[in-house]
This record gives structure tokens, sequence and C-alpha cells, in this order.
């Protein structure tokens, strides 16, 4: 009699669901949005760093709820030495004059050499106030300047914070870079202490500059939502013009992520720091000579430290039985979890590889 065989019983789909997905996430996400919000009403927008990275690390504790509260504290741990140098960089700003009279006239001849053919010899921010802005209206285009020029306080942040639970090397990689262009930054401000269009119109320098980046909130009903930040801006020096670190910053996001997505994706992802531009200059905060010096710190930071990461890894290289792993190459196959910061199955990486 032949002998019957049994098919052998198949194997159950492999689940590619989240551990950390499904009602828990949602729960907990709609939970941190409500108070955010509220928060956020009451209180304002995070702009200051610790209070911004406070909400960012509840944001991550409750993406990944079901991850245990040693991966949370790691979190903290990566962040507060971050944290600690950010305050330190916005006090020492504070002193960046020395008392004396910050730079003004410079940017004004500049900006009227750069776009006096198109201005009629006026600086942007006049030109631009003349023909957009009036005091007795806000108009919506005012409440997207004011939720663009928050933006900067947030998007660095948080392109940070998804990186860190993503992809620690790049993570490594993106605050390398974002170090760097804070110094120098903040180097140029005691060596050459430069004051916006707003404190130049204050002094006589420029005809009438009203200071507008924050007006749009209260059309829209949200009058504590700009609390911190006109708190900030009161309080703040005003010789941080040269170069824009708001305008810097937006493009350095941008050129990060830019080679990891798609050229059809690029167009819009220069919006953004072409939107900031607009933003700072419409509103009094920058000249465009400070926006210019802004992007060309950029292309520095990436140079440098690009160059210092191959020196560093040609250095490693010479070392017997040492890999030789740039901090901004992306991880391989054979990457230890201490490379990337727990994460779960089905998580995707928020950067992928380059394309080739």
């Amino acid at each position: 009699m032949a002998e019957q065989t049994q098919s052998p019983t198949p194997a159950p789909a492999a689940t590619t669901e989240s551990p950390d997905g499904g009602r828990r996430r949602v729960i907990a996400m709609t939970v941190w949005g409500v108070a955010f919000v509220v928060a956020w009403l009451a209180i304002g927008l995070p702009t200051d760093p610790a209070y911004a990275f406070l909400w960012i690390w509840a944001g991550t504790i409750a993406w990944n709820s079901a991850r245990p509260w040693r991966s949370h504290l790691r979190f903290a741990r990566d962040w507060i030495p971050v944290v600690l140098l950010l305050a330190a960089y916005n006090l020492s700003r504070g002193f960046a004059d020395n008392g004396a009279t910050p730079h003004a006239m410079e940017l004004i001849v500049a900006d009227r050499f750069l776009t006096g053919w198109l201005t009629g010899g006026e600086v942007p921010t006049i030109w631009l106030q003349e023909r957009l802005y009036d005091p007795a209206e806000v108009r919506w285009w005012d409440v997207l300047v004011s939720w663009i020029y928050f933006s900067h306080f947030v998007a660095t942040f948080a392109a940070a914070a998804v990186l860190w639970m993503r992809n620690r090397r790049r993570w490594i990689a993106y605050m390398a870079r974002w170090g760097f262009l804070c110094a120098a930054g903040l180097v140029t401000y005691f060596a050459y202490p430069a004051a916006p269009p707003w404190w130049a119109a204050q002094n006589g320098l420029l005809t009438e500059v009203a200071r507008i980046s924050t007006r749009g909130w209260k059309e829209v009903g949200m009058h504590g939502a700009g609390n911190l930040l006109n708190a900030g801006q009161i309080a703040s020096n005003p010789v941080a013009a040269m170069p824009s670190l708001h305008t810097a910053f937006a493009l350095f996001v941008v050129l990060f992520f830019m080679r990891s997505a798609r050229k059809r994706w690029w167009p819009l992802m220069l919006s953004y720091p072409l939107a900031m531009t607009f933003t700072l200059m419409y509103s009094g905060e920058h000249y465009l000579i400070d926006v210019l010096v802004g992007w060309a710190y950029v292309g520095m930071t990436f140079l440098v430290v690009g160059l210092a990461e191959r020196w560093w890894a040609a250095r490693q290289a010479r070392r017997p039985g040492e890999p030789a792993v740039a901090a901004g190459a992306p991880p391989a196959d054979g990457d230890t979890a201490g490379d990337t910061p727990d994460r779960a199955a089905g998580d995707r990486e928020a950067v992928p590889a380059e394309r080739r």
C-alpha cells in the first residue's frame, strides 16, 4: 500500500504590524495632542529649548508607549546635554553686543545694493510691508507667516527626534552639523553684532518697520499662542541678525534629508527655506544679506563637518582591527542594537538608504 504523506501545516503569515502600533499608540498620541493644544493655548507655543524638549520627549513616549522605560530614559540621557548646550547658546547670545552699538547701516547698504533695482532703492522689508502689511487688518498671509516663523523653534528639534528613534548614526551626524552651525553663528554674533530692520527703524536708520512675526495668531483666536515667543522677543538681545540662523536652520534640515528623498520632492522641500526667507524679511526680523550669509554658513557646515568625518574615518582605518565608519554613513546590515535605539519590529527607517 502506498504510504500517505501529510502535507506540512502552512506557517502563519508573519505580522507586519509594529507592537507599538494599533489602539495603544492612537490613544497615547491623542492624549499627547490634546495636552499639547491645551498648553499651547494657555501658556504659549514651545519656543524655549527645554520646554520644546519636554514636549518632544513626551511625544516619543506616546508614539513608542509599549517600549520599556529604559528606552525613554535613554532619550533623555542623550538629549539633556544638547538642551543644555542650546540653553547656554541662547543665554550667551544675549551678551554678544557687549554694550556696543550694533552694526546696521552696512546691512541696509548691502540690501539696497542687492535689491534696489527691484525695490526702488528700499530694503526688501520696507518694500514688502508697503505692499502687504495693513496695521488695521490681519490677512491670511500674516497667519501663515506666524506659523512659518514658529516652525523654526520645533522643526530642527523634531527632525532630530525622529532620527534618534530610527537611525542613531544619522542622528550623530545631524547633531554634529547642527552644533557646528550654532557655534559658528554664536561666534559671529560676538565678532560682528548686527541689528535687524525693526531695530534700525526704531533708531532712525530706516522709515517705519513693524515687527509682525507673531500677529497672525490672534486673528484665528489663539491669543495665547505666542506668549512665550513674545516674551522671548522682548527679552532677547537684538544683535543676533547676522547670520540669520532662522533661515540657516530651515535650509540645514532640508539639505540633510534631500539626498534620501526622491527628486520630485526637492522643489517642495526647498520651498520651506524660501518661505522662511520671505517670512523673515516681511516681518522685519532680517535683511536679505543676513539670509544669504546664513545659507553660506550652512554650506560651510556641511563642508567642514564632512571633511572632519572623512578625516576621522581615515584615522580609524589606520588602526588595526577597527572598522572605519564615518558618522554620517548609514548603518550596515550587521549593526548592533546599540546603533539604533530600541527599534521595534515593523518600524521603518525615517531616512531610507540612498537610491542608486
